[in-house]
C-alpha cells in the first residue's frame, strides 16, 4: 500500500475537521469516518436525496497506522459479515437467521480493537440485502461472494482510531448536484439488484459443493476451513 492515501467523503455538509466522537457507532464497521478512494462514488454518497451535497477531500499518511484490509488473503467474506452483524441493526425473525447470526459472530469475528483504519466492501442497501439472504439461508456462500461485486459499489476506507484522525489532512471540498448524482446512485443500486436477481435464479441448480449457512452450522465449519473462500474476488 502507498504511504499516503487520497480519500473522499460524500456528505450533506462540509467536513473540514472530522472527529471520531461525532461519528455514528451503528455503521458497517462501527464508529468511524467513512471515506472512499473513488471521487465518483463519493459524489453519489453525498446525494442520498436530490438535495445538493459536498465531496470533502483529504490526504492521510498511513505508514505508521495499523490497517485491516478485509480483501487480503487472510480474511474471508464471513469476517466482513461478522462485522456487519456486530455493528448494524440486523433483524433475525426466522430461527435459522437467529442461529446463523450467533454462529457467525462466534466463529468468524475478527479483533479490530487495535486498528486505525479498516478497508472493505461498503454495505449499501443492496449489499446488505444480499447478506441478509445468506443469513436467511436463501443463497449459498459463493453467491454472496459474487454479489459483492455487483453494481461496482466499491470499497470504503474507514478511520476508526484517534491516531488516524490526527493524521488526516483536509484538502478542500466541492459541491455536488443532487439531482444528477442521486439518480446515478439509484441506477447503480438498481444495477446491483438486477444482476443479483440473475445470480439468485441460478440457485435452482445446487452443486454438491455449495455451502449454505445451514451447511456451515451443521458441519461446524470454522474460520480456518479451506472451504471458506480466502480471497474476496469476483
Amino acid at each position: 500500500m502507498k504511504n499516503k492515501l487520497v480519500l473522499y467523503h460524500g456528505s450533506r455538509e462540509i467536513v473540514a475537521k472530522p472527529t471520531l466522537s461525532k461519528c455514528n457507532a451503528k455503521n458497517d464497521y462501527g464508529r468511524g469516518f467513512y471515506c472512499t478512494q473513488s471521487i465518483d462514488l463519493a459524489k453519489e454518497w453525498a446525494c442520498s436525496t436530490t438535495e445538493n451535497g459536498y465531496v470533502n477531500s483529504y490526504e492521510i499518511k498511513v505508514s505508521a497506522l495499523n490497517i485491516i484490509n478485509l480483501s487480503e488473503r487472510k480474511y474471508n467474506i464471513l469476517n466482513w459479515l461478522a462485522l456487519l452483524l456486530k455493528n448494524r441493526t440486523f433483524v433475525t425473525s426466522a430461527p435459522i437467521a437467529h442461529e446463523a447470526k450467533a454462529y457467525i459472530l462466534d466463529n468468524f469475528s475478527i479483533d479490530t480493537s487495535g486498528a486505525d483504519i479498516i478497508i472493505g466492501h461498503r454495505a449499501d442497501d443492496s449489499y446488505f440485502s444480499f447478506a441478509r439472504d445468506f443469513v436467511y439461508n436463501v443463497i449459498p456462500l459463493k453467491h454472496l461472494v459474487h454479489s459483492m461485486f455487483l453494481g461496482d459499489l466499491g470499497e470504503q476506507v474507514v478511520l476508526v482510531s484517534e491516531q488516524a484522525f490526527a493524521t488526516i489532512l483536509y484538502t478542500g471540498h466541492h459541491s455536488v448536484e443532487g439531482k444528477v448524482y442521486n439518480l446515478k446512485r439509484t441506477l447503480r443500486d438498481k444495477q446491483a439488484r438486477d444482476e443479483y436477481f440473475n445470480v439468485v435464479s441460478k440457485v435452482k441448480t445446487i452443486s454438491k459443493d455449495d455451502l449454505f449457512i445451514s451447511d456451515i452450522i451443521r458441519g461446524g465449519i470454522k474460520n480456518d476451513d479451506t472451504r471458506i473462500q480466502r480471497i474476496i474476488s469476483p
